[in-house]
């Protein structure tokens, strides 16, 4: 395969972009089966990993298995993933629910085991909240999916400060004791809990309330499980140091590469989908002209006020409607 090489004026600067692994290349889009791709990139040479693999649920990208089937099939790509994460780097596992029959089985419980038996240890299980979906009717529709944060080693990128959230009592002091007239918390805010929200203030209670790219969001293409920005902004602010390396191998229309490129990291994709490509390629591009849509980092979400105009269903629509997901 040839070395596709495009630039844009980008914030200022220039992206290059190649088809295949190039280590001074700032956009990595390779067209093909990630298990390829991997294979080129250098051990211990990308500080984070992030993704939303398949989830199994016969969408027109995947071939759907019975659920051991499947995970079998994700190992070798988690073997690679864990060979190219520096010994400082992080993985995050963006996953939902596999549903066969009506029984739910959660995914992030049956990927602990295969991470954890290749040797990364577990920072977080953070629920990613949304409040819209399609709805069930027989049980509750569901409304979160999980990031597994995992870490190679003990010493991994970890910075708190670009992600604080508001403080309660912005300004509080101890009142009495040795620290009385000290700020009783940090001036800078306090830390986020792994349940991330931005309903009211930016993760101000704690959940990770980024609404999911659904017909009114402003990000959305024809990818039927379209990974926010906001969400992966998040994670590289975190996770990683500026001009870090950020790896996405089912990079589906380019979220993370958006991401990235928004804070100054390089990044790695793959994508088997030759169309979800070419999106990526005209994202980038708007997002270099500064045409791409897309939702501010803790914008909060519309409320609705009750006053709004009803809308009446047909029957047939509300009496047949089910949850897939």
């Amino acid at each position: 395969m040839s070395v596709i090489k495009e630039t844009f004026d980008f914030v200022k600067r220039q992206v290059l972009i190649s088809d295949k692994y190039n280590a001074n290349t700032e956009v990595v889009l390779f067209n093909g089966n990630c298990s390829d791709l991997l294979k080129e990139i250098p051990s211990s040479s990308v500080d984070l990993v992030i993704t939303s693999p398949p989830y199994n649920l016969g969408k027109k990208y995947e071939k759907k298995m019975s659920l051991p089937a499947y995970l079998k099939n994700q190992e070798p790509v988690i073997v690679e993933l864990v060979r190219v994460l520096a010994d400082t780097g992080n993985l995050c596992w963006q996953v939902g629910n596999y549903v066969a029959k009506g029984e739910v089985f959660p995914l992030d419980i049956y990927y602990y085991d295969i991470f954890k038996r290749f040797g990364l240890k577990l920072r977080n299980r953070i629920i990613w909240r949304f409040n819209h979906g399609l709805h069930c009717k027989n049980r509750f529709s569901g409304r979160y999916e999980v990031i597994l944060w995992f870490s190679k080693t003990d010493d991994y990128i970890f910075n708190l400060d670009p992600v604080r959230v508001p403080a309660k009592y912005p300004g509080k002091r101890y009142f009495k004791g040795p620290k009385k007239g000290q700020l009783s918390g940090n001036p800078l805010g306090k830390n986020p809990s792994d349940v991330w929200d931005v309903v009211t203030h930016d993760w101000e209670d704690g959940v990770w309330d980024i609404p999911n790219v659904k017909a009114n969001h402003p990000e959305k293409t024809e990818h039927p499980c379209q990974f926010p920005v906001e969400l992966v902004q998040r994670c590289v602010l975190a996770l990683t140091q500026p001009e870090g390396i950020v790896l996405d191998p089912y990079c589906g229309v380019g979220s993370t590469i958006i991401a990235a490129l928004q804070h100054d990291r390089k990044v790695i994709a793959a994508e088997l989908d030759s169309n979800y490509i070419e999106i990526t390629r005209e994202r980038i591009q708007k997002f270099a002209d500064g045409e791409l849509p897309l939702r501010p980092l803790g914008k909060p979400i519309h409320e609705p006020t009750g006053k709004e105009r009803a809308v009446q269903l047909p029957l047939d629509l509300i009496t047949n409607n089910s949850c897939l997901n």
